[in-house]
């Protein structure tokens, strides 16, 4: 079943001193989370944005009411998410929290489920766990189809993607 609400990134610090707060996003690009209007904290409190704009990897978001150092500084540290159905949200988008658990077949059989993401600078690289482990780069030529609604992803293995990993 999928979530109402999807993590989105982490309020890492506070930007300046007019209540911004510095987001790292868990998400493809910054800009992505740019696009939305209203944030959530734990327990669906929504956060209204009144200005985003993108500083290297991270966000810069200036929410309603949080006018001030202080105001910023209860952020920090805090989850926010976005609504799935959030109009906002480009049609055809796979979310990471419906990848993971997800099956992973190689050549018709199930080699095992994914387990984590890892964010590295090239692509992502995809924590495969079953009889044995595999870390399988984020790429089209390793990963030719997704499909979390059939609940499965279909990968090409090479030498080298085993590991000892447990």
């Amino acid at each position: 079943m999928n979530r109402k609400y999807l993590e989105a990134g982490k309020i890492v610090s506070v930007h300046g001193i007019r209540g911004a707060v510095k987001v790292l996003p868990w998400a493809d690009g910054p800009e992505f989370l740019t696009r939305f209007d209203t944030f959530y904290l734990p327990g669906e409190k929504p956060l209204t944005v009144e200005k985003s704009s993108v500083q290297n990897t991270c966000v810069l978001l200036k929410f309603a009411g949080c006018d001030s150092v202080e105001d910023a500084q209860t952020l920090r540290g805090q989850i926010i998410s976005i609504r799935r159905d959030d109009p906002n949200i480009p049609e055809g988008t796979i979310f990471q929290a419906d990848l993971i658990g997800i099956r992973v077949v190689s050549e018709g059989r199930e080699i095992g489920r994914l387990k984590e993401i890892l964010t590295m600078p090239s692509s992502d690289v995809w924590v495969v766990k079953g009889e044995r482990s595999y870390m399988i780069p984020c790429v089209p030529a390793f990963i030719p189809h997704v499909d979390p609604a059939l609940g499965e992803v279909e990968v090409h293995l090479i030498e080298g993607m085993e590991t000892d990993a447990d």
